[in-house]
């Protein structure tokens, strides 16, 4: 196995950039620089982890760029370290949206120096945010100080308590105590779940009112029972995705889940997705193969000349020489 000083993996001056929008982008949450980051890895993943770990955002990430960068591999050891790279979890291809209301997609390399796994970058892919902080990252516990005068804390409330309350503001006559409150939550609550806004809630159950209400809570639970509103046979419309997974050899867009390591199935296999090349043949078998060829070719020219010379349109008639003159 080849080993190389990774502290001589560092880019030139000026590094190869992508186009502006492309190319490398650091994964967010890393823990700062060691100098035992990518000691798990083999010499040239380690090697070549190192060089991109210090290439500047926006740099060229494709195969061609990084093995004419770098003294010591080609395009092909290139391509089979970024994939080992992936499936190590320190690399990504995705492509993102440019912004929500518009329909370009550019196409980038997250590099990360701390190694992740499948379940952190479909949490990134899916929500943008770093699914965990890690423990180097983590502060230290600290000791809440609260003033002494400071009430108790109190659990937010919920939207249906707080939509129960604000009947009373919407009509006197369905003002909740704070206890009636509690009690009817979890009713509306349902109703919240089946897609009822608040204040669609407030005018449903304010609407027609009696001229007086004896009961405001039991009025109101009534309401709720009565008024329940259907269970919505659709789900609101996902927002539409922002970010997109590819393989990191084929470059094929797929689900998260599809690509194990960022990798694809067929990658992964090892299915060739075009045709093997074909066997190279021995200088000796080329010699042998051309002198079989080029006697072939004069064979055929020899036969078709002697048919030529053989044909009755090309055999011409000799003239009787004339009889001589008796004298």
């Amino acid at each position: 196995m080849a080993t190389h000083d990774l502290t001589a993996a560092t880019p030139s001056d000026a590094p190869s950039m992508a186009a502006s929008g492309y190319g490398k982008k650091s994964a967010p949450g890393q823990r700062p620089r060691r100098a035992d980051d990518f000691a798990h890895l083999p010499g040239r993943e380690a090697y070549l982890a190192s060089l991109i770990d210090r290439l500047p955002e926006g740099a060229a990430m494709d195969t061609k760029t990084l093995a004419r960068d770098q003294p010591h591999y080609g395009q092909q050891a290139v391509r089979t370290a970024l994939n080992n790279l992936s499936v190590a979890g320190h690399l990504r291809r995705i492509r993102e949206r440019v912004g929500a209301d518009r329909t370009q997609w550019v196409f980038r390399t997250y590099f990360s120096r701390t190694a992740r796994d499948d379940a952190w970058w479909a949490h990134f892919l899916a929500t943008g945010d770093p699914a965990e902080v890690h423990p180097d990252e983590r502060p230290g516990p600290r000791a809440p100080r609260l003033p002494p005068h400071r009430p108790p804390h109190r659990p937010p409330r919920s939207p249906a308590y707080d939509a129960l309350a604000a009947l009373g503001l919407a009509d006197a006559r369905l003002a909740l105590s704070a206890t009636e409150c509690a009690d009817l939550e979890p009713l509306a609550a349902q109703w919240l779940a089946r897609g009822m806004p608040p204040d669609l809630f407030a005018a449903t159950l304010t609407a027609g009112l009696p001229p007086s209400v004896h009961s405001p809570a039991a009025f109101t639970r009534r309401r709720l029972l009565d008024k329940m509103p259907p269970e919505r046979p659709w789900a609101p419309a996902p927002p539409p995705s922002t970010r997109i997974i590819d393989c990191t050899d084929c470059r094929t867009p797929s689900r998260p889940q599809a690509l194990l390591g960022g990798l694809c199935r067929a990658c992964r296999t090892g299915a060739a997705t075009s045709p093997p090349p074909p066997a190279r043949l021995s200088p000796a078998a080329v010699h042998t193969h051309a002198t079989h060829v080029r006697n072939a070719v004069l064979a055929r020219r020899a036969a078709r000349q002697t048919g030529r010379n053989s044909s009755p349109r090309t055999r011409q008639a000799t003239p009787n020489a004339p009889a001589p003159q008796a004298r």
